[in-house]
């Protein structure tokens, strides 16, 4: 998984090595890739992101899977 290969600097600018591609992450973005990292599912993530802000489940997971539907395009995760 290439993301594991991501290199997040202190402005949430992320580069990938191999590919020598960066992408601009905002501050959700950037803990999603954190939380994948971790090894954390989609489910996990959401529940985390959901408990943090406060948001609604349903919304949340929208954004989620989304942001799981970029991560692909881009090939990034499987």
């Amino acid at each position: 998984m290439l993301l594991n290969e991501m290199i997040i600097d202190e402005n949430n600018m992320a580069f990938i090595p191999s590919l020598g591609t960066s992408y601009q992450l905002n501050k959700t973005a950037r803990e999603i890739i954190d939380l994948l990292k971790q090894g954390k599912t989609k489910d996990e993530i959401v529940k985390i992101i959901t408990d943090e802000t406060g948001a609604n489940w349903r919304d949340v997971y929208i954004d989620v899977e989304d942001f799981f539907q970029k991560l692909k395009v881009y090939g990034l995760i499987q």
